[in-house]
């Protein structure tokens, strides 16, 4: 995606750069594997939008690997660019429902998978998931939105799907940071390339703390009505009132800068990432 109008702009380099990197912890993190992606918004054109060509996350090396698309219908400004995501629609319809949204990413994690398919709420469990609804996060089930014609693969390949699934992060200002996947995965929504990197990481580590604390709840406690006849007297779990929420994700926001210098050493130092933007 390179041009002679990008070469000299220092913070667009950056921004490339810091994109490669952030695939490259994304991947380190077992956020992505040879799928999922990530999104930003052009810095100087709010209508366009970054993303990688169709390879997996962890081997992006280079600005050549990079493709501006249009935000409005997801086709890239240039006609003749590499291949692209399938679910590039995801991105392109939450950067124009949002306008203060900037980056995207897109997940199939394991550890977060059995919170899409068993009604269990998906709810913040430590301060570093404050981001995450109070109340359980929205889960999207694709099988609710197909029309005649659409291919019954689980994959938001049209605006149109896309756009359903941009609704569930909220109306006017987004409501929700996370929005699950029915069998899928989920799709994350941030300010900046750092703020969505950190979030879509401690997703993940919340829905570990969240599995072991109910396994660990379960193991102690028994099932339902185990040790009161008929009566479940097991304790509630604790998870962060609304308020909490509030104050460690404004904690989260201004200490980011933290893990991403961390995370970007630990790429750095693995030898099997390359950033030569």
């Amino acid at each position: 995606m390179a041009t002679s109008t990008t070469t000299d702009d220092a913070q667009l380099r950056q921004l490339l750069r810091d994109f490669i990197s952030a695939c490259h912890i994304l991947h380190h993190h077992r956020v992505l594997d040879a799928f999922g992606h990530l999104s930003v918004r052009h810095p100087r054109y709010a209508d366009r939008f970054i993303m990688s060509r169709y390879i997996a996350p962890g081997t992006i090396s280079s600005e050549r690997d990079l493709i501006e698309y249009w935000v409005d219908d997801a086709e890239p400004v240039n006609p003749s660019a590499s291949k692209g995501y399938t679910e590039r629609c995801i991105h392109s319809e939450i950067l124009k429902r949002f306008k203060d949204v900037h980056a995207v990413v897109h997940s199939h994690a394991e550890a977060v998978m059995p919170y899409t398919i068993s009604g269990v709420p998906f709810r913040p469990c430590s301060h570093m998931a404050g981001f995450l609804s109070s109340t359980s996060c929205p889960v999207f089930d694709i099988g609710d939105h197909y029309e005649a014609g659409d291919r019954k693969d689980m994959l938001v390949r049209n605006t149109r799907l896309g756009g359903v699934l941009a609704s569930y992060f909220g109306e006017g200002e987004p409501a929700h940071s996370v929005v699950l996947m029915r069998g899928h995965g989920f799709t994350v929504q941030g300010s900046s390339i750092m703020d969505v990197v950190l979030r879509a990481v401690y997703t993940l580590q919340n829905a570990s703390v969240q599995t072991t604390a109910l396994l660990t709840q379960a193991a102690y406690f028994g099932g339902p009505g185990v040790r009161s006849g008929g009566i479940d007297e097991r304790p509630e779990m604790h998870y962060l009132t609304q308020e909490e929420t509030e104050a460690t994700t404004e904690m989260s926001r201004r200490s980011a800068g933290r893990p991403w210098r961390l995370w970007l050493r630990e790429v750095e130092a693995t030898g099997m990432y390359v950033n030569a933007a």
